[in-house]
């Protein structure tokens, strides 16, 4: 089933306008949630980006956050989702193609829930990752469907044979393609500070709020591409990839190539705080 506008309809039945400004501006904003046990984790975080989202780029939710997760909840319960995602869309609406806003159009919420097992492979081994200048716009905090320069961004890490690629602005690093980026320097947790230059991750900030909880030092301040390479661990945080440790950069090993020490405790800690029945047996 899939939740479009305010009713539960098979994928057959969703049906979106050619002039959706979805469509032909990417004018909309998402989030992706991930279901633990049949639970969505770090709702409140997701709702509230939603909003901020939806409010900068001035689109009105059609409904409340709280009636948006009595949706999504009953969306999970009807579509017996245990472990996976659901995806959320909101568009400005349809309207004849023009640049302004149209005074008439109505937002159009879209919805659906997807199985997806836990990253543990990546998680225990580690993943590769390429270097790249950033060059997308200046509201990377704003979740909008104009995801375009991401999509590039991961092609070019494929092309290279590694998993994902880290972005710098002019030697500044700033994120990942679908990810945050953390490293660990002398045992001190650094990431990039959650400005417009980067998404603010609900991972992101769950990581952190783990790593206080655990006494690490942690900064939230721009480090340099050699401060990159010269990191004890590295990893990235996000919905899908949790916290998943990058043992090589641009083909040079980061630490001893394997998962470090800091990396491993903050995934323990990770997987102490979801729910019971989602963990690995």
């Amino acid at each position: 089933m899939y939740l479009y506008q305010n009713e539960f309809v098979s994928k057959e039945q969703v049906r979106i306008s050619p002039d959706d400004r979805g469509y032909y501006f990417g004018d909309g904003v998402y989030e992706v949630f991930r279901v633990y046990n049949g639970i969505l984790f770090e709702a409140e975080g997701h709702y509230e980006r939603l909003e901020k989202s939806a409010r900068d780029v001035r689109i009105p939710l059609p409904y409340s956050t709280r009636h948006l997760d009595k949706l999504l909840n009953q969306l999970i319960r009807l579509n017996e989702l245990a472990e996976g995602t659901v995806y959320m869309q909101i568009t400005r609406g349809a309207a004849p193609r023009s640049h302004p806003f149209p005074a008439q159009a109505e937002p159009v919420l879209m919805a659906y829930t997807t199985e997806m097992a836990r990253p543990f492979e990546t998680m225990e081994k580690g993943i590769t990752a390429v270097t790249m200048e950033d060059i997308r716009w200046l509201r990377c905090d704003l979740k909008t469907l104009n995801l375009l320069p991401n999509v590039m961004a991961k092609q070019h890490a494929l092309d290279q044979g590694a998993h994902e690629v880290i972005l710098h602005r002019s030697g500044t690093v700033t994120e990942c393609s679908a990810s945050n980026m953390m490293i660990v320097k002398n045992g001190e947790l650094r990431t990039h500070p959650a400005n417009h230059l980067i998404l603010h991750g609900i991972t992101r900030a769950f990581v952190l709020q783990l790593a206080r909880q655990l006494n690490l030092p942690v900064r939230e301040e721009a480090f340099t591409l050699d401060d990159l390479r010269t990191a004890d661990e590295a990893f990235i945080t996000g919905t899908t990839t949790e916290i998943t440790p990058i043992i090589r950069i641009d083909k040079q090993t980061v630490g001893q190539g394997v998962p470090g020490p800091v990396t491993v405790k903050l995934q323990r800690a990770f997987e102490e705080r979801l729910p019971k029945a989602a963990i690995k047996s």
